[in-house]
């Protein structure tokens, strides 16, 4: 008899656009795995009984995308530190004893990211902004805490949604409106773009860069355009820059290793396939 194929996928509402199929496929192919991974959209008003009786999916693990990781997270038996902080699990896989576990890996994601693309980026972690006060915001001030950054500044147009982020992570957290992006950026040394504004299909982000020291790193957690126009601006001004995508990839890290038992790397070829899935260019 041969060993039932391994079945994973992504699930969330809408997934078509999703390019963890992609990422999956690769290392599937890559390693000789007999497994699949495809996308499987779940309705909202389905999502909470779906997680619950994750066990009779097929599944033995799933990636979760918006709007269901707090719905995922609710629904575990177990979760990680950072699933259990952000109550939010974008990773979810059944133990050996039939548990559904649940995983947050978008602050690894980050992290990885820039690790790989700027070396280096946090020998002297200092004080960083970031953008926007939602679930990527969120796992980015985590991400930014592990690395014993020394203060990390939350700008949003909603200053309540800033602040109850920055009440949640504690005293080197501080919660600001947009009035006051232009000082704190003169003391930035990382600035990290979280909202969907500059997105395709969004409006722009519109932000003068001029007090932002030119040796701070600017990341962009939207990666479609790979070169948002923030990440321009900054390139013309002299800042190192470092796009959205990795962020994706390395996300998707853990969870290929807890269901097919293999752990992948982040490589050259991988990020020129979905950039060319994305019509661009590295």
């Amino acid at each position: 008899m041969t060993a039932a194929v391994k079945r994973a996928a992504v699930t969330g509402h809408p997934v078509a656009h999703s390019r963890s199929p992609l990422i999956h496929g690769y290392w599937l192919k890559k390693f000789g795995i007999e497994g699949e991974y495809g996308c499987l959209d779940v309705a909202p008003d389905a999502a909470g009984r779906f997680f619950r009786n994750f066990s009779d999916s097929g599944l033995i693990g799933a990636n979760i995308t918006v709007p269901h990781k707090e719905i995922a997270a609710a629904a575990c038996d177990r979760l990680d530190e950072a699933a259990k902080v952000m109550g939010a699990a974008n990773t979810i896989w059944l133990d050996e004893d039939g548990e559904l576990c649940g995983a947050n890996t978008d602050w690894t994601g980050f992290l990885g990211n820039l690790d790989q693309r700027a070396p280096g980026w946090d020998d002297a972690p200092g004080t960083a902004v970031v953008l926007g006060a939602g679930g990527a915001a969120r796992a980015i001030v985590f991400a930014l805490l592990s690395r014993k950054f020394t203060a990390v500044h939350i700008v949003n147009r909603t200053l309540e949604k800033a602040a109850r982020i920055a009440d949640e992570f504690g005293s080197k957290t501080i919660g600001h409106s947009w009035d006051n992006l232009g000082t704190l950026l003169e003391e930035a040394c990382l600035l990290v773009n979280t909202t969907s504004l500059g997105m395709t299909g969004k409006p722009p982000l519109e932000i003068d860069l001029s007090p932002l020291p030119k040796s701070a790193l600017v990341t962009d957690a939207v990666y479609v355009p790979l070169r948002t126009d923030l990440l321009k601006q900054a390139e013309e001004r002299g800042n190192p820059t470092v796009d959205g995508l990795g962020m994706l990839l390395h996300q998707a890290v853990p969870g290929f290793e807890r269901w097919f038992g293999v752990r992948p790397e982040v490589d050259d070829e991988l990020r020129a396939l979905i950039v060319r899935d994305l019509g661009g260019t590295t």
